[in-house]
């Protein structure tokens, strides 16, 4: 129900878009700023993009385990994001409409502004985005053909320099575009394609060529939703729903080959769309969608995974975007059908891994459907 919601409205912009009306949200309500530029940004920060009130809330992570909504937050886009990812160095956030990637400067209160260049620096609409480790290439997983769009980032300005639209193939089942994922190591792309399975991509960060290089097949009745890659790019960890879902552990070896790890897929709640490692890489976690809950797992001997005390862990309606703040200390949870929009969870300091609720927050005024959360690094 949620996917045919997302593409019914997906499919009004594009039509709108395609009327003439693509730099709608160009501005929207920001201030543009006089250099046209973006710095460093040193701030703890918490973007969720908002689905369906058309506009991005953020807030400063606070040591105290509160959120604190930055100036002009929530601001409004002007279009329907579905997705956002932060540069390495923290001065841009990319977030993905439909019919344009938008790009816009964090500054050093943490509001967002538009470049004095404007906003729009990509024509493709995607599902899923993705930055290198170096910063250097954006990667935009096509919602529209089978191939992932690559960029060249200009890291002064936050302009997109198209590199190339990379096609893949698929052995079996329908391909439905859920999450793109560059290896902590940057050789490697991941796409998971729901019920197409997976892609796995070998990466030159210096030529940026990308090449099309694994396959990893599912059944039809089974979707593959979210991927997360550990630190040393060794394992591949995947959100699995349907027929035989779970969480999956793959073991990566050369080029991206992917090898199931005993006792994969493990037991998740239902519907598992988001997966991420906390910040040690001892522990792992799951958004179960369905349920309206965050699994969690300790990471033992060949990545074999044994859940955590307490988990499944309460989180809001339709739970489906984690990430990890930079300092370790918190987990953060975007929930589409709100009952908070956002979650915020500690780390219990006697039981390692147990999640705690910190604090949650409404991510706007109206109904929201936060669906993706980005946070600075």
């Amino acid at each position: 129900m949620v996917d045919r919601i997302r593409a019914t409205k997906l499919l009004a912009w594009i039509m709108v878009i395609a009327a003439g009306l693509a730099l709608v949200g160009c501005n929207g309500f920001f201030v543009a700023p006089d250099n046209g530029g973006g710095g460093t940004n040193t701030g703890n920060l918490v973007y969720a993009a908002n689905f369906a009130s058309n506009s991005m809330a953020g807030f400063t992570v606070n040591t105290t385990g509160t959120l604190t909504a930055v100036p002009n937050s929530p601001s409004s886009l002007g279009y329907a994001p579905v997705a956002a990812v932060v540069t390495p160095t923290n001065n841009f956030v990319y977030v993905a409409g439909p019919g344009a990637i938008y790009v816009y400067v964090i500054n050093a209160d943490g509001s967002l502004s538009s470049p004095s260049t404007g906003a729009v620096v990509a024509a493709v609409t995607v599902v899923s985005l993705d930055i290198s480790p170096d910063g250097n290439w954006l990667f935009g997983l096509d919602t529209t053909r089978t191939v992932i769009d690559q960029f060249q980032i200009n890291k002064s300005t936050g302009i997109l320099a198209a590199v190339a639209t990379t096609s893949y193939a698929v052995p079996s089942g329908v391909v439905v575009p859920k999450a793109i994922r560059v290896s902590p190591d940057g050789t490697l792309v991941f796409a998971a394609l729901g019920t197409g399975g997976d892609v796995v991509f070998t990466f030159d960060t210096t030529s940026g060529a990308l090449v099309s290089s694994q396959t990893l097949s599912v059944s039809t009745t089974t979707s593959d939703n979210g991927v997360a890659i550990d630190s040393t790019t060794s394992y591949a960890y995947i959100a699995r729903s349907g027929t035989n879902g779970g969480l999956a552990v793959y073991k990566i070896g050369a080029a991206g080959a992917l090898t199931s790890v005993t006792g994969s897929p493990f037991a998740t709640g239902n519907g598992p769309t988001s997966v991420v490692l906390d910040s040690t890489g001892v522990f792992v976690y799951v958004a179960n969608s369905t349920d309206g809950t965050i699994s969690g797992y300790t990471i033992g001997t060949g990545a074999a995974l044994t859940a955590l005390a307490g988990s499944p862990y309460a989180a809001g309606k339709l739970v489906r975007s984690l990430g990890v703040d930079r300092t370790g200390k918190y987990l953060l949870a975007a929930s589409f059908g709100g009952s908070p929009d956002l979650s915020m969870y500690s780390f219990d300091a006697v039981t390692a891994g147990k999640l705690n609720l910190a604090t949650s927050t409404a991510t706007g005024t109206s109904t929201n459907a936060a669906i993706a959360v980005a946070l600075t690094h």
